[in-house]
């Protein structure tokens, strides 16, 4: 990559809690290291509790004890100015967040204030990094909302009175009123119906290619994945284990988790049994040597156990952490286009 906006090298980031008198790290990122260009989709897949969220808690700067940051860096770069959002100060953060970095969370609830009018909670975020105030803020708002397709009249409602779609919608205009360069969407469409997931998605791809920004995307749902984004990160056990293009991962994985990720996912008419993966994630605390994956994975052998694989090319743009990568195979058949819909990879 020639001009990557994001570029995480080695990353450790560990939850350091104290249990029955014992110091406990639970190692929710452990060595991640990845670049994302500039105007890119890159999307974050994996299991409940596999250090998704802990990943984006650190490239969004909203770190808080007991997380904390081991080793590694993160560094943006925004127009030639780099800079590390850990071991940045509280003004620098204050500087580039919303103008330059934005964060979708998850839950619409989360972020909007049950007691303040959507108004006034768009006021708390963009008044500042806007440089606007009153009849010029106001205005500013108002056309982006316009711009969103949501009406004006939302500004005057409490977040109680809007349905989970339209506070959905709310936040992405929350986090695009700025027009960042960079966004980080953590879940954006959980607990939203079929229907509003995809106006919401589709409302985030238009936004997205409007601000030439990069996005971070986060859902453990393939489909959304194959729909949105450019590039997927599949991560297990806090560490990256696969990585490359969208259509390359549906369609020719090279990591046997990527494969039942994939293969997890419901195509309509297809009737097939799909193999479950047997056993569960590894604690945190005391994962087990070599690869983490190898206690569940079909094809673990005796190397998988001793030494850990390194994240290394496997085709173009494609990085795989298996000792057994050339042999995996996708465990249905290949059907990208009917997950996408037609859409790119």
């Amino acid at each position: 990559m020639s001009d990557p906006i994001l570029t995480v090298e080695g990353l450790k980031a560990y939850y350091r809690v104290g249990q029955f008198g014992k110091n406990l790290d639970i190692r929710a990122v452990d060595d991640v290291t990845m670049q994302i260009e500039r105007g890119e989709i890159y999307g974050i897949a994996g299991e409940s509790s596999s250090g998704k969220t802990s990943l984006i808690k650190v490239l969004a700067a909203a770190i808080r004890p007991p997380l904390q940051v081991i080793d590694g860096s993160v560094r943006y770069d925004f127009g030639g100015r780099i800079i590390d959002p850990t071991k940045a100060s509280k003004a620098e953060l204050a500087e580039i967040r919303w103008k330059h970095l934005s964060y979708i969370m998850q839950g619409s609830m989360s972020v909007l204030n049950p007691v303040r009018r959507i108004e006034q909670t768009f006021r708390d975020f963009a008044q500042r990094p806007l440089g606007l105030s009153g009849a010029a803020f106001r205005a500013r708002v108002e056309e982006h909302l316009d711009h969103l397709k949501l009406p004006t009249s939302v500004l005057r409602s409490y977040p109680h009175e809007l349905s989970g779609g339209m506070r959905q919608r709310v936040t992405i205009g929350l986090a695009t009123v700025c027009r960042p360069e960079f966004m980080i969407a953590d879940e954006p469409t959980t607990a939203l119906d079929v229907v509003v997931q995809k106006e919401v998605l589709s409302l985030l791809r238009t936004v997205q290619q409007e601000m030439g920004a990069s996005i971070i995307f986060v859902t453990h749902d393939m489909s959304v994945h194959a729909n949105m984004t450019d590039r997927i990160g599949i991560v297990y056990a806090g560490r990256l284990v696969e990585e490359g293009p969208t259509r390359t991962l549906f369609t020719q994985p090279k990591h046997p988790y990527t494969a039942h990720l994939v293969a997890s996912l419901p195509m309509i008419g297809d009737t097939r049994p799909r193999p479950a993966l047997e056993g569960r994630p590894p604690s945190l605390a005391d994962p087990p040597k070599g690869c983490r994956f190898h206690p569940r994975c079909p094809m673990a052998t005796e190397i998988c156990s001793r030494e850990v694989p390194p994240l290394e090319s496997v085709g173009d743009r494609h990085r795989s952490a298996c000792w057994h990568a050339d042999e995996v195979r996708p465990l249905v058949e290949p059907a990208f286009d009917k997950a996408a819909g037609g859409v790119r990879a």
